[in-house]
C-alpha cells in the first residue's frame, strides 16, 4: 500500500513544535480514510487549530474554517442567497468559497450554532448533502473537526456531538515538558509547511475500507462490547457500528486487508466522554494487551497505555536521538527500562537501546 508511506512524514511536519499534539494529527488522518468525524474537547490555546490548519494545508484539500458564535448566521457558513436568482423567486444559495464545498472543515466552538445551522450542519455531516431553499448538493467533505472547550450538557447538542465519531479530549501541556514546549514552540511561530500528501491519495486509502476483511475481530470486538455494557457504558448501536470503519481504517494503515485483535484501540477514542474513556481504558484493559499501529502510535498508546503500543514511539525517539543528539537519551533510556525487561525488549529496541547507551558512557 504505496499511499500509507507518507502518513507519518505528514504527523511529524504537522506537530512540529506542539509538544503532545501527535494524536490530533494522527486521529485526524484515521477519521479522513473512514471519512467519520472529530470533536476536540480542551481549553483554548492548546494548539487545537493551529495543528487542524498544518494538517489541512498538508493534506491540500479544500479548507474551511470558522469560529462560531451566539449570533453567528447561517449565511456566515453555507454561503449567501443568491439575489438576482431571489428576484425571480427561487431561493438559491452560493456556496462557493463556503462550507457546502469544502473537503476539509474545522468549526471552533461548534455549541454555540443556532438551531438553524446545526440542523443544517447534520445533514452535511452525516449524508454529505446541503439544502436550503431551492439549493440541493452532495457536499464532498471527507472530515469536520469540531472543537469545543467542554462537552455540552443540552440533550439536543449532546445528541449533535454524537454525529462526531472521534472524541479526544486534550490538556495543557505538562510541568515536565514546558521546556520542550517553549523550544518548539518558538520554532513553530517561525515554520511553514508545504503540501506533502494529497486528499487523493488518503481517498486512494479510504476507497479500500470495504475490502478489510473483518471476520477475525467481529467476535473479539462483540465480546468488548458486552464488557463495556456490563460494567455500564452504553454505545448506541450507530456508534458500534460505525467503529467497524475506524478498525478498518486502523488496519488499512497498518498495512494489511485483514484487520486483527491489535486494530481494536480506537474503539476508546469512540467512547463519548472524559469519564467513560478513562473506565472504558481499565475495563478493555484485556482487550487492548496487543494494540499497536506502525504510523498512528501515539493515538494506540493514548488509547491503551500498554507497552506493546509504545514500541513505535520509542524507536522513533531512540533514532531521533541517534539522529539528532538531542538532550533526552537519558529519558528515552529510563522509559524503555520501565516498560521491558531484557528477556521482554524487543530486538530493534535492543540494538537502538545498546547504540543509545554508548553515546553517553
Amino acid at each position: 500500500m504505496e499511499h500509507v508511506s507518507k502518513i507519518r512524514q505528514c504527523i511529524k511536519v504537522a506537530t512540529q513544535g506542539f509538544i503532545g499534539r501527535e494524536q490530533l494529527a494522527e486521529l485526524i488522518i484515521l477519521a479522513a480514510i473512514a471519512q467519520e468525524h472529530l470533536l476536540v474537547i480542551g481549553p483554548p490555546g492548546t494548539a487545537k487549530s493551529a495543528v487542524v490548519r498544518r494538517m489541512a494545508k498538508i493534506m491540500n484539500g479544500n479548507y474551511f474554517e470558522y469560529l462560531l458564535g451566539r449570533f453567528t448566521e447561517p449565511s456566515e457558513l453555507f454561503g449567501t442567497v443568491n439575489l438576482k436568482k431571489l428576484r425571480e423567486g427561487t431561493v438559491e444559495t452560493d456556496t462557493q468559497g463556503m462550507l457546502p464545498e469544502a473537503e476539509i472543515a474545522f468549526l471552533d466552538e461548534v455549541f454555540l450554532g443556532s438551531t438553524a445551522i446545526l440542523n443544517t450542519l447534520l445533514g452535511i455531516l452525516n449524508e454529505r448533502k446541503f439544502r436550503r431553499g431551492h439549493t440541493q448538493i452532495s457536499c464532498p467533505l471527507k472530515i469536520c473537526i469540531g472543537a469545543s472547550n467542554s462537552l455540552p450538557q443540552d440533550e439536543e447538542l449532546v445528541a449533535f456531538a454524537d454525529r462526531f465519531l472521534i472524541h479526544l479530549f486534550i490538556d495543557p501541556v505538562t510541568d515536565n515538558f514546558i521546556e520542550d514546549m517553549l523550544v518548539g514552540g518558538w520554532q513553530a511561530e517561525f515554520t511553514d509547511v508545504d503540501s506533502l500528501s494529497s486528499l487523493t491519495e488518503l481517498s486512494a486509502i479510504s476507497d479500500n475500507l470495504k475490502n478489510v476483511n473483518l471476520d477475525n475481530i467481529i467476535s473479539f470486538y462483540a465480546d468488548a462490547i458486552r464488557l463495556l455494557r456490563q460494567n455500564g457504558i452504553i454505545l448506541s448501536d450507530r456508534r458500534v457500528v460505525k467503529t467497524l470503519k475506524l478498525i478498518a481504517a486502523a488496519a488499512l494503515i497498518n498495512g494489511r486487508f485483514e484487520a486483527q485483535k491489535q486494530d481494536i484501540w480506537p474503539l476508546y477514542y469512540v467512547l463519548p466522554t472524559l469519564d467513560m474513556q478513562q473506565r472504558g481504558q481499565e475495563i478493555l484493559n484485556d482487550f487492548f494487551t496487543l494494540s499497536n499501529n506502525s504510523q498512528l502510535f501515539y493515538a494506540t498508546e493514548l488509547a491503551t497505555q500498554q507497552p506493546n503500543a509504545r514500541l513505535q514511539r520509542l524507536i522513533e525517539q531512540a533514532n531521533n536521538c541517534l539522529n539528532n543528539g538531542g538532550v533526552r537519551i537519558e529519558h528515552v533510556l529510563r522509559e524503555i527500562d520501565a516498560n521491558y525487561t531484557i528477556d521482554t525488549l524487543p530486538e530493534p529496541l535492543k540494538q537502538l537501546r545498546t547504540q543509545l547507551i554508548k553515546l553517553i558512557v
